[in-house]
């Protein structure tokens, strides 16, 4: 009796999980889709406008869940060490995960990071580009957005666990497009 009652009340909590991870995702954001307007504070507590960028250079805007973490640790210091090849094609690298300011300068500092972190503190911009949850809805997701100098996004990479490649993802997609 109490094994019926346990597998029915997860039955229940993934059945909640799932309708409340897919609630507010009519906002994703798909290829050819030009990216919201936003600001944030970066690593610095300087107001970043998105705005700044468009229409003068490519970007490249992934979502991560959290500083510090073994993937995500991977996955910037992953762009860290081609931020190189990003410069040489004039690319703007931009992390954004809800951690807070102090958060992301401590994490910048410890491991170099040479980019932008940005504080989304309240996940408004996660939800503006609708970035799903992973794993049940538990972990936010981590998303790359390659996105032209116009604002367009050209291509979209989804992988909790491939975190680095990320990078290899981003980097083939920009040079095609210079080609």
């Amino acid at each position: 009796m109490l094994k019926k009652i346990v597998v029915s009340l997860l039955i229940v909590i993934i059945i909640i999980i799932t309708i409340n991870n897919s609630m507010g995702q009519s906002n994703k954001l798909e290829v050819g889709d030009t990216i919201p307007a936003f600001i944030l504070k970066d690593q610095n507590n300087t107001n970043f406008d998105i705005e700044k960028f468009r229409g003068k250079k490519p970007m490249v805007i992934y979502f991560y869940p959290k500083d510090d973490t073994p993937g995500c640790t991977k996955e910037a210091c992953s762009f860290r060490d081609e931020f190189e090849v990003f410069s040489d094609l004039n690319v703007e690298v931009i992390g954004i995960s809800s951690d807070d300011v102090a958060s992301h300068k401590k994490f910048a500092e410890k491991y170099h990071l040479p980019f932008t972190l940005l504080a989304d503190t309240k996940k408004k911009v996660r939800k503006l580009f609708g970035v799903p949850n992973s794993l049940l809805g538990l972990i936010p997701g981590r998303v790359t957005y390659v996105i032209n100098k116009n604002g367009i996004i050209v291509h979209i990479f989804d992988s909790q666990f491939g975190a680095e490649k990320h990078i290899t993802e981003s980097l083939s997609i920009l040079k095609e497009m210079k080609e």
